[in-house]
């Protein structure tokens, strides 16, 4: 029997952008050590006193079903948050609380979209975008950004493809690029939403990892807090990946029907996940600073070991849990690249081509392993690139 074309084309007849981090998997499998810098998971796992928390809530009982758009305790938590992070007022009528980040893009996606509309992103991209849009059955339209702008998109490329859109997905900081959007960008974002009627899916899971600049909520812009749906998560803030916690921001009538959705879809997450999750985000900014901490440290040691050289460029990493690396003066793509130094050192990254054609010629690198592993591993990166580049 056929499957449905929405599932069937959900990466849209090609690959997933997964492929060198499967070989390497596969390559740890049978045996062979590899040093991964593929997919954004903390070499941290989650604090004891979070886990304490949550073994402590299961254990008196939240174990049954939870109130669909999530607990009073963590949506309020949520709120008061946003609020006092971003200057918009915010209650709990504006929270919906997801089974993490990706749940809250489908269900931002399935708000804002129509079968059939036109659903803005900016490449480079997350790897789920375009298969979340086609998933509601919207058509994703990539709008590129460019390496000789540090990737922070122009207002103008957008608007080039607004006039039948109905939304535009933005995440700053930005995974993959690291680039953290300046108020401009934003600002001109904000103006031509309005101006062509768009809703704004705004990916903000990294706003806790910030290294240079400051992060700006679109939604705090002026007329924006009515057309903006803000994704957060837990994962990348608490290093609670597992956990699967996130949730949708937007204007309460929005939210309401975003509820209905989840009854008919997710049903909920999980009492003892919401409590841990109310106890976590209660230690305050400290503990997510502490979370962020390897990656500012590891930012910088990477900074270190490309100085010097010319053939590895980094583009300015201001944010998150990743360095895009520009391999270009190698000749090679980036699909190349990554499968021949994983083939050659047993070092895994991300081709920049697995997050769309902007950062085709470049790598993404995730500093997520410990800091001499990490030193060592971009070492051997740059010789290798300097090795091809002498031919």
């Amino acid at each position: 029997m056929a499957l449905s074309q929405r599932i069937s084309t959900l990466t849209g007849g090609g690959s997933d952008g997964w492929d060198v981090f499967i070989k390497a998997r596969k390559m740890i499998a049978s045996g062979t050590p590899v040093t991964e810098l593929t997919i954004g998971e903390h070499d941290i796992r989650t604090a004891a006193p979070i886990l304490q928390d949550m073994h402590k809530s299961a254990l008196g009982g939240h174990t049954g079903y939870a109130m669909v758009p999530g607990t009073d305790a963590l949506r309020d938590t949520v709120a008061a948050r946003t609020s006092q992070r971003t200057g918009v007022p915010t209650t709990r009528d504006n929270v919906l609380i997801t089974p993490g980040g990706q749940s809250a893009l489908f269900a931002a996606h399935a708000a804002a979209c129509d079968p059939g509309d036109t659903a803005l992103y900016l490449d480079p991209y997350y790897a789920t975008y375009p298969g979340t849009i086609r998933g509601v059955s919207a058509v994703p339209k990539a709008i590129q950004t460019r390496a000789e702008d540090a990737f922070q998109p122009r207002a103008s490329d957008i608007a080039a493809h607004a006039q039948d859109a109905k939304s535009l997905l933005i995440n700053s900081p930005n995974n993959p690029t690291g680039t953290v959007y300046s108020q401009e960008t934003l600002q001109g974002i904000a103006d031509l939403c309005q101006a062509h009627d768009l809703w704004l899916i705004s990916d903000e899971v990294y706003d806790t990892q910030i290294w240079e600049g400051s992060h700006l909520s679109p939604r705090a812009l002026p007329g924006m807090s009515e057309r903006t749906l803000v994704i957060g998560s837990m994962s990348k803030s608490h290093a609670m990946t597992g956990s699967r916690c996130g949730w949708v921001i937007g204007p309460p009538e929005v939210i309401n029907h975003l509820i209905t959705f989840a009854t008919h879809t997710t049903y909920g997450v999980p009492g003892f996940i919401q409590d841990a999750s109310v106890f976590a985000l209660n230690q305050g900014s400290a503990f997510e600073e502490e979370v962020g901490a390897p990656f500012r440290r590891r930012r910088d040691i990477a900074r270190r070991v490309l100085a010097g050289q010319n053939i590895v460029g980094l583009i300015p990493a201001q944010g998150a849990m990743y360095l895009m690396l520009d391999i270009r003066a190698t000749g090679m793509s980036g699909e190349d690249f990554a499968n021949a130094l994983l083939d050659a050192h047993h070092v895994a990254v991300m081709p920049g081509e697995s997050f769309g054609t902007a950062a085709a010629g470049h790598l993404r690198v995730a500093m997520t392993v410990a800091d001499e592993v990490f030193e060592n591993a971009l070492l051997t990166l740059v010789h290798f690139a300097e090795s091809i580049a002498a031919g």
